[in-house]
């Protein structure tokens, strides 16, 4: 199962955050997005802690798209070092998983 993965990224706006998911979800980079939030963010930025409001974006994909994915955000993204963090997903609704490999035209086996 673990061919089958989220990404994860934030960022400032919720207009932002539902483009991204758009345009990845068009491109076929991902199955599916959600938009979460407002969150609060604290974090070192340039020497001092910085607080921000975002929203959090989780992609469903394959391991196999996360190359891409990944690349695409660092352009499209607005931030000069967007969080991008990817982690398999070990089980799940077989169907579901299906689904998503099938969306995002992964080569592997299902």
């Amino acid at each position: 199962m673990d061919d089958v993965v989220q990404v994860v990224t934030t960022i400032d706006s919720e207009d932002s955050a539902v483009d991204l998911v758009r345009t990845a979800v068009g491109r076929r980079l991902a199955a599916c997005g959600q938009v979460d939030g407002p969150v609060t963010s604290a974090y070192w930025w340039d020497g001092a802690v910085e607080t921000a409001t975002e929203r959090r974006v989780t992609f469903k994909t394959v391991a196999a798209r996360t190359d891409e994915l990944q690349t695409w955000l660092a352009e499209a993204h607005p931030y000069e070092v967007p969080e991008v963090l990817v982690s398999p997903v070990s089980d799940g609704n077989p169907d579901y998983l299906a689904w998503i490999r099938a969306e995002v035209g992964d080569p592997s086996p299902r």
